[in-house]
């Protein structure tokens, strides 16, 4: 390999990353909550801390049309790339999951073509650069491109599957920062070893702005009849925009994305005891799977687990 050309590509790697984040969104308030812990948690969490060089990424997933529904709407995506010089060691990557509706058809379709924009989008915008021997340009934050690429994504449901509709939930893993970009009833959750899970995102769902106005609680919430209603979903003509945050990953810990056909028959507690109990992200997932067909799989089921190795 050409020398000046190496020096040169390590040049623009670094020039990348300190536009991108300097420029970017303080982390979200929720990262700086913290939680007092018992010496035996502590002793806990340190026997499983292993030092990772370069840091990594460790990745599962798992899908299922569900044991009631004859088709699948939901589409998952993830994409783990690395970029390690000794200098400027960095994890990347994509993971996306979005739950289809409006018919067999447009379900699938809007799903389907919401997922693959938001990837392709982002890839174009911060993969190649990341990569690339030519910097050209002023580099976005990662909020705007997050903004732009549900923006791109929602065009192409229009564009492609008129009358259908999806949620998104997108998430950006970039080193220990992780931001993610948020439209309907779809979960991202962090989950600790210290037994908390809580979810990052919020639900866009008629229920969920109930319970926050006050009108019913949690478990009026789960049987109501209108719990699959969204107010805010890719397709939808109204203009919105869409939640996006940015946080510090968990390590020692878990970032879990899913639709509602896992998070809306699998409570917590189980989510919570299949994650820790599993060391490999792939089984976890599908015992995730598994657990939420075992309870009656009322609808498709998606599931991606990241987990942050340094």
């Amino acid at each position: 390999m050409n020398r000046g050309l190496h020096e040169n590509k390590e040049e623009i790697v670094f020039d990348f990353f300190k536009q991108l984040f300097k420029k970017d969104e303080p982390l979200s308030e929720i990262d700086v909550q913290t939680t007092p812990l018992s010496n035996e948690q502590v002793k806990s969490i340190e026997k499983e801390v292993n030092i990772h060089t370069p840091p990594q990424l460790l990745v599962g997933s798992a899908q299922s049309v569900g044991m009631q529904r004859d088709h699948n709407e939901d589409t998952l995506y993830t994409l783990n790339a690395m970029f390690a010089d000794g200098r400027n060691d960095t994890p990347f990557g994509i993971f996306i999951v979005a739950d289809g509706m409006g018919g067999h058809q447009n379900g699938e379709v809007a799903s389907s073509v919401a997922a693959r924009t938001m990837a392709e989008f982002l890839i174009n915008h911060l993969y190649s650069k990341v990569l690339g021997t030519k910097s050209g340009g002023q580099i976005e934050s990662l909020h705007e491109i997050m903004e732009e690429g549900v923006r791109e994504a929602q065009d192409a449901v229009l564009k492609n599957a008129p009358g259908g509709g999806t949620t998104l939930t997108a998430a950006l893993v970039m080193g220990e920062r992780v931001t993610i970009a948020h439209v309907g009833d779809s979960r991202a959750y962090f989950i600790h070893p210290d037994g908390r899970m809580r979810a990052i995102t919020k639900d866009h769902s008629l229920v969920r702005r109930l319970i926050e106005l006050g009108q019913i609680n949690e478990e009026e919430a789960a049987v109501h009849p209108q719990r699959n209603v969204l107010y805010r979903a890719l397709g939808q003509l109204e203009p919105f925009r869409p939640e996006v945050n940015t946080h510090l990953l968990p390590h020692p810990g878990y970032l879990m994305l899913c639709s509602d056909g896992l998070w809306g028959v699998v409570g917590d507690t189980e989510i919570f005891r299949i994650v820790t109990k599993n060391p490999d992200p792939s089984n976890a997932c599908q015992q995730l799977v598994a657990a939420a067909n075992a309870a009656g799989g009322p609808d498709n089921i998606s599931a991606i687990l990241v987990q942050y190795l340094e």
